[in-house]
């Protein structure tokens, strides 16, 4: 995948398609724990992204992921359109009018969504929700900045930390969002935010490496 626009937008495609694939999983985990609408929502706001995109796909990267982030906060409903809007404008806003994404900035732009998630829903690490998934990626990239690796390399080592720490919500006692309201009970179930997280990261990671 080349990280100019055009690229940005097939990884946003394609990611499209895991959440379709992935909707029965991601609302069968909401409802163990919540009101079990995030994979029906997670797949509709990027159903209505793709048409967005065919209708007048941007040049730029930053161009991309501003219209992810507009279309997510205007389709999205729950507590999963704000925060993986506000993720997206923030990631936007960092690339700025760059016209191809290095390791770098791509680093830079999962901080900065990271930065948003963590202003607008007020968690930290260990409260189950997606925060668990997005820190530790973002740790990995910027590890893989500090190695001088290229941006496939930095996404499959964001991929991979997000996977493991979705994995890490299991155990967790939920401290944030409506599963709060579970107490012990949120305790054996993995929070779905950190989950489609987690599938986001490895899509991007795939198309990067060629693999989708």
């Amino acid at each position: 995948m080349a990280c100019s626009g055009h690229g940005v937008a097939v990884a946003m495609r394609t990611a499209a398609k895991v959440l379709e694939e992935h909707r029965e999983e991601l609302s069968r985990l909401d409802r163990e724990i919540g009101d079990g609408d995030h994979g029906e929502n997670m797949h509709r706001g990027f159903a209505a992204l793709v048409t967005a995109l065919e209708r007048d796909a941007p040049d730029s990267p930053g161009g991309v992921l501003k219209l992810v982030a507009m279309t997510l906060i205007s389709k999205v409903g729950g507590a999963a359109g704000p925060l993986y809007g506000t993720a997206f404008l923030r990631a936007a806003t960092a690339v700025k009018d760059t016209g191809e994404l290095d390791a770098a900035t791509v680093a830079l732009a999962l901080r900065a969504a990271l930065d948003g998630v963590v202003a607008r829903g007020k968690a930290e690490r260990g409260d189950k929700t997606m925060v668990d998934a997005l820190l530790p990626a973002v740790l990995a990239a910027e590890g893989a900045v500090e190695r001088d690796e290229d941006v496939p390399a930095l996404l499959r080592a964001a991929a991979d930390a997000a996977a493991e720490g979705a994995d890490s919500t299991v155990l967790v006692l939920a401290r944030k969002g409506r599963a709060s309201y579970l107490g012990e009970r949120s305790i054996g179930h993995m929070d779905p935010g950190a989950r489609s997280t987690a599938l986001l990261l490895r899509t991007f990671a795939d198309v990067a490496s060629g693999q989708r």
